[in-house]
């Protein structure tokens, strides 16, 4: 029989998990059946716990249950440790092992497809919810010259620069604090793209060649990439790259193999564009 994955999530019949994993299977000769799971808001242990009971391998999580990944797993990697979320749960026997995927597909994303190395740069992150929690050890991994965050709420970036503090100095603040101050990489982590909302941001925040990224996705330019045009951003990219790059990596984590993305990144680019 066929190894059986299933990626959770409240909606999720937008997911192209099952079709990124499937085509990952085929690219590699891995023998696996991936299927997309809608589990209740308040059912999520339920739904692994029978999931793994149908003979499930392991599983990728998404909106809302990342975090009650996290409380469920019964061992952690550092990095999803470091994440405080799991995005990717392993089951070998009775154990349940949770990993965070993001931080990794993120990275390579930019500094392999996209050409941009992080080490020595000037980062500034948008927004401090788990989106961010769960990428800023893996950025600052890269080397940069600083990192800092921008948060609606300056108490809240703050306060997630200092669970970071023992890795690398991360300043944290408002918006509006970064005012008169330019950076090499901008990453947009908030929600607010998916909204369809812009975000406060000062002006000059965009340094001459710089990078603006955008972890959501669509089709067409995203609110902030927008933005990030209009104040000059030489490089804009949204998040559908980090997408194939976290699946690579969890398919690396269960599998033993990491799959080639670049084919499959085009051809998932070439389907929003059409």
């Amino acid at each position: 029989m066929s190894d059986l994955y299933a990626v959770f999530g409240n909606p999720i019949a937008h997911s192209k998990s099952p079709a990124i994993h499937t085509a990952f299977a085929a690219a590699t000769g891995q023998d696996l059946i991936y299927e997309a799971r809608l589990a209740p808001v308040d059912g999520f242990a339920a739904a692994i716990a029978a999931f793994v009971a149908a003979g499930g391998k392991g599983a990728n999580v998404t909106v809302p249950f990342k975090e009650d990944a996290f409380r469920l797993a019964t061992r952690l990697s550092e990095r999803a440790a470091r994440a405080g979320a799991v995005n990717t749960l392993a089951f070998a026997g009775s154990d349940i092992v949770g990993d965070n995927t993001d931080g990794a597909g993120l990275v390579r994303d930019i500094t392999v497809n996209l050409g941009c190395a992080l080490a020595g740069k000037r980062i500034l992150l948008l927004g401090a919810g788990g989106a961010s929690r769960g990428v800023i050890a893996p950025l600052l991994a890269e080397g940069p010259a600083a990192l800092a965050i921008a948060n609606r709420t300056a108490e809240k970036a703050a306060a997630l620069a200092a669970a970071f503090a023992d890795v690398a100095p991360v300043e944290g603040g408002d918006f509006g604090r970064y005012a008169g101050r330019s950076f090499d990489v901008v990453i947009n982590a908030t929600s607010a793209s998916l909204a369809g909302d812009s975000l406060p941001l000062p002006s000059g925040l965009f340094a001459a060649g710089s990078l603006a990224y955008d972890m959501m996705y669509g089709k067409g330019e995203t609110p902030f990439l927008c933005l990030a045009r209009e104040q000059g951003a030489a490089h804009r990219a949204d998040g559908l790259g980090m997408l194939v790059e976290q699946a690579a990596e969890a398919f690396l984590v269960w599998r033993g193999v990491r799959p080639a993305t670049g084919a499959l990144l085009a051809e998932l680019r070439a389907g929003l564009a059409g």
